[in-house]
């Protein structure tokens, strides 16, 4: 039997397909563990919290018709499988919190940025 993956990626925002070098989704759930005074001296659960979905993106930059990175504000990015295998997840209500660039001495000059999303889905 052989196992099929997911291989490469497209990211789309906005309508727009990007140079992608790599993609870090995260998600914080927001609990909270609960700790109150009791006999056995351990916190007795967790209390439901705020999600928070973070993403850092490394994009290539191009020679010419970079987009204005600051300007992305309640975006939609979504990444869909290139070969057609696996599901497509969509973030929306995106926003650059932060933007950074790296220049190595092989290999192309990156933006690592920083969105936060409001939303994730999986279709």
């Amino acid at each position: 039997m052989t196992d099929s993956y997911v291989g490469q990626i497209v990211l789309e925002i906005n309508g727009t397909d990007y140079e992608v070098i790599s993609l870090e989704p995260s998600l914080k759930t927001g609990r909270k563990v609960v700790k109150t005074m009791n006999r056995t001296g351990r916190a007795t659960g967790t209390a439901k919290g705020i999600e928070e979905h973070d993403l850092k993106v490394s994009v290539a930059i191009p020679k010419t018709g970079e987009p204005d990175w600051r300007a992305l504000i309640d975006a939609k990015i979504t990444v869909y499988p290139q070969d057609g295998g696996g599901q497509r997840e969509t973030w929306t209500g995106c926003s650059l919190l932060e933007m950074g660039t790296k220049y190595q001495l092989e290999g192309e000059a990156v933006r690592d940025l920083t969105i936060a999303a409001l939303n994730n889905y999986k279709e």
